[in-house]
């Protein structure tokens, strides 16, 4: 018997694998120069492999963040009424103009 589906909200799932990858690149930073120095690079470009990653990691985080907010504001879009052309749900000529029909006097 399959498990119940559990239905979330878009930005949900999307807020944790970006949360997740934030988490892997910010240990990367700190795991890339250890592992450099332990195979015998200098200290000062463990420390410059280290500053390069930290500014990659920044940049991908400030778009990932904005790509959710891109998203979470089309999802809101998406999900709202069709409006009509005054804000109004619905369509019909409720405030003048033309009529069609026999609304004006024949001589």
């Amino acid at each position: 018997m399959p498990a119940p589906r559990v239905e979330e909200s878009p930005s949900a799932p999307a807020q944790d694998s970006a949360s997740d990858v934030v988490r892997w690149a910010a240990f990367s930073c700190v795991l890339v120069p250890v592992v450099l120095v332990g195979y015998g690079t200098s200290l000062a470009g463990a420390a410059g492999s280290a500053l390069g990653l930290v500014a990659v990691t920044g940049v991908c985080r400030l778009l990932l963040r904005q790509s959710e907010r891109g998203a979470a504001r089309l999802f809101e879009e998406q999900s709202r009424e069709p409006r009509g052309r005054h804000g109004r749900a619905g369509a019909g000529a409720h405030r003048g103009g033309r009529h069609a029909g026999g609304s004006t006097p024949e001589d």
